[in-house]
């Protein structure tokens, strides 16, 4: 569970409820018409640019949001060195016998332990990390335009309160009222936006990178194997992966790991 994704819809969202209460009565934020007009526009001109089946698809990517699966780049570089040590001493057969969990890595170590030639596991397994990519840039498509559309349809929607408005001036009582349910479509725009839309659109597309950069590390690790190339050469090469911080942080571990 990526913790920092709730915390900062909840918090968001808490923040702009607090400020609300602290002036005014809650309900009068609350108009099920405005409502109506931003979600179900913003939904509705989704299916326009997209798909059904991948609209739907793209809520059930946005899960991603919320849970991070992605192994420790760390993690995954020590595991695949320790592979290297044991394929080194019994062969790449030998990691017939690891118990790897269903995925990239489990399927790039069957077909070393297979004998597939090198070159056609990295075309495999470039494929299939391309595959996965093109699959997540669609949900972050998906969430991008709806976070362009919500303040437009809210805009749609200000402007029918408006005309509404307009159409009733000889009722000066009403007018400020009227005008109050206007602008809140624009509100329910700008928060779907700001506070879902957008920022789970980013952090899908952080998640991609993430994966993208699990994935070379895999097929370099396997790469590396299959060639018997030395383990702290090969630790070195797939430490070119990871960020500067990330980088440190592994060699010190390593470092740590030594000394005990």
């Amino acid at each position: 569970m990526d913790i920092a994704t709730i915390i900062g819809i909840v918090g968001g969202f808490t923040l702009i409820i607090v400020s609300i209460v602290m002036g005014s009565p809650l309900s009068a934020f609350i108009d099920i018409p405005s409502l109506v007009v931003v979600v179900g526009g913003t939904f509705m001109v989704t299916l326009v640019m997209e798909r059904l089946k991948v609209v739907l698809g793209a809520f059930k990517v946005a899960s991603h949001a919320f849970k991070d699966k992605s192994q420790d780049h760390g993690e995954l570089i020590d595991q695949l060195i320790d592979f290297t040590y044991k394929a080194k001493k019994g062969g790449v057969l030998v990691l017939d016998n690891e118990d790897i969990p269903p995925g990239f890595l489990a399927r790039g170590v069957q077909m070393a332990v297979d004998g597939i030639d090198i070159e056609e596991i990295r075309a495999s397994l470039e494929t299939e990390m391309q595959g996965v990519t093109r699959r997540h840039k669609v949900g972050q498509k998906v969430f991008k335009f709806m976070g362009a559309t919500a303040p437009a349809m809210g805009m749609i929607g200000t402007l029918i309160g408006l005309v509404q408005m307009l159409g009733s001036l000889e009722d000066p009582a009403s007018i400020g009222p009227a005008m109050a349910v206007a602008l809140l479509t624009t509100f329910y725009g700008a928060v779907l936006a700001f506070v879902i839309f957008n920022p789970i659109a980013e952090k899908l597309a952080e998640r991609t990178e993430r994966e993208k950069v699990a994935m070379n590390i895999v097929m370099d690790g396997i790469a590396g194997i299959v060639k018997g190339a030395p383990p702290r050469l090969l630790k070195a090469k797939l430490s070119a992966h990871l960020a500067p911080g990330e980088r440190a942080s592994e060699e010190g571990g390593g470092e740590e790991a030594a000394a005990a």
